[in-house]
């Protein structure tokens, strides 16, 4: 571990995640990523209704994919990595930027995904030389299997979601938008395990409305504030592969209590929508998942006032161009 991780690694302990954590994190993951750009475009020119200036961070650019890379690189420079390497378990994505992190610094790397995992997003697990596992229906099989393979090889465990070190990777977005776009007023986050409307809400810390949205057939976020707890939700739609684990995360949960506004909840027809959206209004390629913001927008399940300047993520890539065939 170099010398400015280690100093840096003294800064990020403790249970507060702040701004100024994530400031440090980023310094030392950004010289392995991209500075993803952001385009502006008018709600009018994606939904055909309304007037609102909208700014997208196309994180679908990152290196790997998706933001998830962000983490991915927390974890590996900012904690101790035994010689037996690496494990992860992925809906798709976060296997993706693990296994890419770790090639990138000669670490050995083993992935467990479920079957639902996109066809694009196995191959290139594969390409970065992981050892990957393919089994089980859905995440929670495939994160089964990676404790069990942590508990019987010492492996070094790196966690989509519920970890400090990939809030405070994730949380690096979150910086970057607000010095590329100012004078945001609302940022739309789509929802899974709840990683990346963590790190965006600590780094924001109430200066900047916060609004998750997640798929109505995957509602980890609507679930756990529907019980004031992390607990078992639903977890099917065509987003399933990104956004259903089984719940969001317990370092998550507070986080999203004392900084996301709201969450809104979007429908499979939406989601394909939106994507076919994105690709004939920007001619951009993003996953279902990632086209959650846009579907909360043509819907109407988010609806911004007059003058609101909005800002939506959009998370990856990981798909082909096949992956619009569906119809909306």
């Amino acid at each position: 571990m170099a010398a400015s991780a280690r100093n840096t690694r003294a800064n990020v302990t403790g249970d507060v995640i702040t701004a100024e954590h994530i400031r440090y994190v980023s310094d030392v993951i950004k010289p392995y990523l991209r500075r993803t750009p952001i385009m502006e475009v008018d709600l009018v020119e994606l939904t055909g209704k309304g007037r609102t200036d909208l700014v997208l961070k196309l994180e679908q650019l990152q290196r790997a994919g998706s933001f998830k890379v962000r983490g991915a690189f927390a974890n590996l420079l900012l904690r101790t990595v035994p010689e037996t390497g690496v494990v992860a378990a992925s809906g798709g994505n976060h296997g993706v930027a693990v296994a890419y992190a770790a090639h990138r610094l000669g670490v050995p790397a083993k992935i467990f995904v479920p079957t639902i995992s996109a066809p694009a997003k196995i191959a290139k697990i594969r390409s970065l030389g992981a050892d990957l596992v393919v089994g089980g229906d859905r995440y929670a099989d495939a994160l089964a299997a990676a404790q069990n393979w942590v508990a019987d090889s010492g492996a070094l465990s790196i966690h989509a979601f519920d970890q400090r070190e990939t809030l405070l990777g994730q949380g690096s977005l979150g910086l970057e938008l607000a010095e590329q776009a100012a004078g945001l007023d609302t940022v739309l986050v789509p929802v899974g395990g709840g990683g990346l409307i963590a790190g965006i809400a600590a780094y924001f810390a109430g200066d900047v409305r916060v609004v998750g949205v997640e798929p109505a057939d995957a509602p980890t976020l609507t679930t756990a504030w529907a019980h004031d707890a992390p607990t078992d939700a639903p977890s099917g739609g065509v987003a399933a592969d990104a956004l259903a684990p089984k719940r969001v995360g317990e370092l998550v949960f507070p986080i999203t209590r004392s900084y996301v506004d709201d969450v809104v909840l979007v429908d499979d027809q939406a989601i394909r929508t939106a994507q076919h959206a994105l690709w004939d209004t920007t001619r951009m390629i993003a996953e279902p998942a990632a086209a959650v913001g846009i579907a909360a927008l043509v819907t109407g399940a988010y609806r911004p006032e007059p003058g609101e300047r909005v800002a939506v993520i959009i998370t990856g890539a990981n798909t082909t161009p096949a992956g619009l065939d569906a119809k909306p």
